[in-house]
């Protein structure tokens, strides 16, 4: 609880100081959520100005501002059930606040200098854009009362949990945005993954686990799924780095079987919630589902066809690949889905030299590129790295020492009593966990490397690991249990000369919001233009664009729909050497009634 107190606190502060929030006017707040955090505020703008919550509701399931002149389904397409929840919530905290006529905020005039208006500013629960903020970081404090948790179950010891809290803290420029980026989907969904690693942790160490406890599982992956579109990704890896633990002989056949039910159930439930999204069914991770499924019903025939050992474990790894690549790209064709199209592109990029119109899109900011080499030396100064490598190199010599023992006997498993398909003895299925969680780091680790974004994934699960230099099963060599407490003591007190350095660097981050061009263009949109009045321009700006003047708008940030993508390529036509009657030809066919055309778009460098 006080970890989760504390990082609550840290998040709060953090935003506090960068943006001076409390004092900023409704206007400057929305133009705060700059990009696509803006397109999705203004969704849980609309539901909780709408008359009533199910007509906000219909509004969002039927809008037409986003994609002018089509109706479409904001909720299946952007993952808006955090908005959904959030404005259902405050419209009834300020309705029973209303009833009591007890004041949920304070507000009061701000004189901006500078020859600027003076603005009124309110700061409380009862400001929508507070409210929204303030849920966010709860959530998020929430996630570090988890990690302790997770970190104390994982190394067996109390102490585990202190180490993963303290170098989350520690390394906290590189395990998390959400004090920047408060809106962005990452920050609703990942605290229901780490919630989802600790159940399956229980999982893997249980010998049979419960239902209550298969449902939990099911219920931390739907919260994971629904309100963010890549969480499939970081799905596929999880599934993958379990399938290889199964191939070692880690994770007994029926387990892993009740585990890929659960994820299939969760998909289903989550395609059904998303009103039909067929990404979600055209997606290697419900491809790979189906194959490893079938490749465990059949490892009765590949254990008649190949020989056990390194031979059958090769092709059914290979059998995965092969099926998971066939599977996705016929549902793709069948289902005529390519809105994912761009991922692959993305990837092809990052090896060929391959790019387009989207891969450059996404390249060109940092973010998507690969990891900065800065990343390992941050690392390496708090100890994280170190400490993770000396963990999973006491991990993989432990599981090499299996492997040789297996291939040595003949690749008979230890023990299987009545083909209860479960690992073998309590030290299987304890070593179960920490194979599996090994294998997560190296995914996340390859999906950092490729995308800096994805290291979200990577430095939080490295801050996990670390709890382990509190394992007896893996450190109970150093002595008894208080010179392994002195150990442990004196590597978190070298780990505190950089991470103190870096919580003091984060703290003096202080700054105030203020975008006085952009506050003048949405000023001059609202006054100067009707309200049926559509807009084109820059992505980032259309998000503003609709959030602040409900202007009908032709493109936006969220990239993630085939048709979208063609719609900004068209826009940005604006800014290439294409004739000005093909560039006007191209916005007419779009109904679009005025471009906002930003100068510095045509004279910044390029990365």
């Amino acid at each position: 609880a006080l970890s989760g107190y504390l990082h609550w606190h840290h998040l709060s502060q953090l935003f506090e100081n960068d943006r001076h929030f409390s004092h900023l006017s409704n206007l400057e707040k929305e133009m705060a959520f700059r990009t696509e955090m803006g397109l999705y505020y203004s969704y849980y703008k609309t539901i909780i100005e709408a008359p009533s919550f199910l007509d906000g509701l219909h509004m969002v399931m039927n809008d037409r501002l986003t994609e002018y002149p089509l109706v479409i389904n904001t909720l299946k397409r952007f993952n808006l059930y955090p908005e959904v929840v959030l404005a259902s919530w405050y419209r009834m905290y300020t309705c029973v606040m209303g009833y009591f006529r007890i004041p949920t905020k304070m507000c009061w005039s701000i004189n901006r200098g500078e020859g600027l208006t003076p603005v009124d500013s309110c700061e409380g629960m009862g400001d929508p854009a507070y409210f929204y903020v303030t849920c966010v970081f709860l959530l998020n404090g929430a996630m570090m009362s988890l990690f302790f948790i997770y970190g104390a179950y994982l190394s067996g010891s109390r102490l585990g949990g202190i180490v993963t809290t303290m170098c989350f803290f520690f390394n906290h420029g590189e395990s998390t945005r959400v004090m920047w980026t408060p809106p962005l989907r990452e920050s609703f969904a990942y605290p229901f993954l780490v919630l989802q690693m600790l159940l399956l942790t229980y999982i893997l160490r249980t010998r049979n686990p419960s239902r209550t406890a298969m449902v939990a599982l099911g219920i931390s992956n739907l919260c994971f799924m629904l309100p963010w579109q890549f969480a499939q990704f970081v799905l596929l890896t999880q599934v993958a780095s379990l399938f290889a633990s199964y191939i070692l002989g880690y994770l007994g056949a029926a387990k892993m079987q009740s585990i890929l039910v659960t994820h299939m159930i969760t998909l289903g439930v989550c395609f059904i919630l998303m009103f039909g999204n067929s990404m979600l069914l055209t997606s290697f991770y419900a491809s790979s589902l189906v194959s490893i499924w079938a490749i465990i019903a059949l490892r009765d025939r590949f254990a008649q066809v190949f020989k056990p050992g390194i031979v059958i474990w090769v092709m059914q790894g290979l059998a995965w690949v092969g099926f998971t690549i066939l599977l996705k790209f016929m549902l793709s064709t069948i289902l005529c889905a390519s809105d994912d199209a761009h991922i692959s592109g993305l990837i092809k990029s990052k090896f060929t030299s391959y790019k387009d119109f989207h891969t450059l899109m996404y390249t060109c900011a940092a973010e998507f590129d690969f990891i900065e080499l800065e990343t390992p030396l941050r690392y390496l100064k708090t100890l994280l790295l170190p400490i993770n490598m000396l963990v999973v190199a006491v991990i993989t010599w432990r599981t090499v020492q299996d492997v040789v023992r297996f291939l040595r006997d003949g690749g008979k498993v230890p023990v299987k009593a009545d083909d209860v398909d479960e690992a073998a003895g309590s030290e299987i299925v304890g070593k179960g966990e920490l194979v599996y969680h090994s294998l997560q780091l190296v995914a996340f680790a390859v999906l950092a490397i490729l995308i800096m974004r994805l290291k979200l994934f990577l430095t939080p699960h490295m801050c996990i690991m670390a709890s382990l230099i509190c394992s007896k099963q893996l450190f109970g060599w150093i002595g008894e249990k208080f010179k392994h407490q002195t150990v442990v003591f004196a590597v978190m007190a070298i780990m505190a000369i950089q991470g103190v350095a870096n919580l003091q660097a984060q703290w003096a981050i202080i700054g105030e919001f203020s975008n006085l061009p952009q506050e003048e263009l949405l000023d001059w949109i609202q006054d100067n233009t009707r309200p049926d009045s559509v807009f084109a321009g820059a992505m980032p700006t259309m998000a503003s664009v609709k959030l602040s003047t409900g202007r009908p708008i032709v493109n936006h940030p969220h990239y993630e729909d085939a048709g979208l993508r063609e719609r900004t390529k068209l826009v940005y036509s604006m800014y290439s050497r294409m004739s000005g009657e093909t560039v006007k030809r191209n916005l007419m066919k779009l109904g679009v009634d005025f471009f906002v055309l930003e100068d510095s778009w045509c004279t910044r460098r390029t990365r």
